[in-house]
């Protein structure tokens, strides 16, 4: 069942970017992210309730709001802003690999701030991960 979900995922946040270069060819990238958030903004409200989740929603601390909060201005603004304004300036073959990029980041706050160790096996995915942004550019 997961294999599935992945594939699943995969398959959609790879045909995304492709959707995303087609829209943003005659609209700015600011008025693509605030589109996009938007109707996810409302489909995850219609999603959220259908499911019967409104009151978990209402009762989450102040502090995980606050946490999810941030991560959806580091992710869902800022980081999709930028990633829109490079998409629609370069080639999405070439953008969207680099931009993929973030699990590297991942390994190093998580060492620095989660405490996580750092393996041989995370060394080496990092190491295929800096050898495929190299060999993408």
């Amino acid at each position: 069942m997961v294999t599935v979900l992945l594939v699943i995922t995969t398959v959609l946040w790879g045909a995304t970017p492709i959707l995303e270069k087609m829209g943003l060819a005659k609209v700015d990238p600011l008025i693509g992210v605030t589109i996009r958030s938007t109707i996810v903004t409302i489909g995850l409200l219609m999603i959220t309730l259908a499911l019967g989740k409104g009151r978990a929603l209402l009762e989450v601390e102040a502090r995980d709001v606050f946490l999810f909060g941030a991560s959806g201005v580091m992710a869902g603004i800022l980081a999709m802003w930028t990633y829109y304004t490079a998409l629609k300036a370069g080639a999405t073959s070439k953008i969207v690999p680099i931009s993929a990029c973030y699990p590297l980041v991942t390994v190093l706050l998580s060492a620095l701030i989660l405490r996580e160790g750092i393996t041989f096996t995370r060394v080496m995915g990092t190491a295929l991960i800096v050898s495929g942004i190299w060999l993408v550019k």
